[in-house]
């Protein structure tokens, strides 16, 4: 059961309702949107309904959604949602293009990937600073030390962060860096961790488990928007499958799915989920056609020396290509591409 608080409620009054569902042995979490307040309720429904919640001061509609994922559902919001990172917008009528390096491996390296992904539209930089990855021996991120390079090539290009916290524990110190925090396929259910960043106070791009069902993803950023996060965009980075051919099989039609099920925007990520970079752009123009919010590309300026993912990660030639696809095709689905952030010193 959910209750949609009406503009203007007030702290006082939606604590009291807090107070008011555990007196019945119930729990209520409040997610603070831009433009409305809901209160999610965990416990027996008929005791709820017992208090007449319809009546109370502040209250502007009570729902009861059949779907496991409440906050999430398209039944709790029909309307899409638009998560803004630090201003730049993910959903609605835009089309995002966020990319970088998929490590941070030098200030000079970083810096170089974040003048390619701007110069072909990004929005946004990723970059990872934490690498959870297959084999303990490969390279595992910079830690900190990644996150200050980071921060520096923010100010340098305007690019606001997307970076993955891997640990729970870690969430408020990348949080102090990242505009943006990212939960990977390893982590999706990673429930303390989902727990920690919805409670950070910053935007979460979740990629979906590499053998995570659609609604097992969707409940996944439940347990984040019900510590009071309601900025979630979901990233469809491609599912294990018996096919060798390529790194992973991306589920082009996951993306009308989770559109239809959530309100929450859906991007795709096309480097993972082919892993060669000869396949990043056919994936990308398919992702795009199909209705996807963004689409989020590994760059390197020289892949062939990349601690991580270097196979698949765009080179200048190739950033030259789809440069042209994010501006062209978008508009084809009535989409248009995010505009590059103004805040980059002349020159950028």
């Amino acid at each position: 059961m959910v209750i949609v608080m009406a503009p203007g409620a007030s702290s006082d009054t939606i604590d009291s309702i807090v107070d008011l569902v555990a007196s019945v042995g119930g729990e209520a979490y409040v997610t603070r949107g831009v433009s409305r307040t809901i209160i999610g309720l965990v416990g027996d429904v008929q005791r709820f309904e017992s208090l007449d919640l319809h009546a109370l001061p502040g209250v502007a509609d009570v729902l009861r959604i059949s779907t496991p994922y409440k906050l999430v559902s398209r039944e709790n919001t029909a309307q899409r949602s638009v998560v803004r990172v630090a201003g730049v917008p993910i959903g609605g009528d835009h089309m995002t293009l966020i990319a970088g390096p998929c490590a941070v491996e030098t200030p000079e390296q970083t810096l170089e990937a974040a003048l390619m992904a701007r110069r072909a539209g990004a929005s946004l930089l990723r970059g990872g600073a934490y690498k959870p990855r297959t084999s303990p021996y490969a390279f595992q991120g910079l830690g900190e030390t990644g996150l200050k390079i980071l921060a520096d090539v923010r100010d340098e290009t305007g690019l606001p962060i997307v970076t993955e916290v891997v640990d729970a524990a870690d969430v408020e110190l990348v949080a102090s860096y990242a505009d943006m925090l990212q939960i990977g396929t390893r982590n999706m259910q990673n429930f303390a961790l989902l727990q920690a960043a919805g409670e950070a106070g910053k935007p979460v791009l979740l990629k979906r488990g590499m053998s995570a069902t659609i609604e097992e993803w969707l409940m996944a950023a439940e347990y984040i928007a019900q510590r009071g996060n309601l900025d979630i965009v979901l990233c469809e980075r491609g599912i294990r499958t018996f096919e060798k051919s390529t790194r992973n099989t991306l589920d082009i039609s996951a993306v009308p799915v989770a559109q239809q099920l959530s309100h929450l925007p859906v991007i795709v990520d096309p480097s993972h989920s082919g892993g060669k970079r000869d396949l990043v752009l056919p994936l990308s123009r398919a992702a795009i056609a199909v209705g996807a919010d963004g689409i989020i590309v590994d760059v390197h300026p020289a892949p062939e020396t990349a601690l991580c993912d270097g196979p698949q990660a765009l080179t200048a030639a190739d950033l030259d290509e789809l440069a042209h696809l994010v501006n062209t095709l978008p508009p084809l689905v009535g989409r248009t591409l995010t505009p590059v952030p103004s805040a980059a010193p002349a020159g950028v």
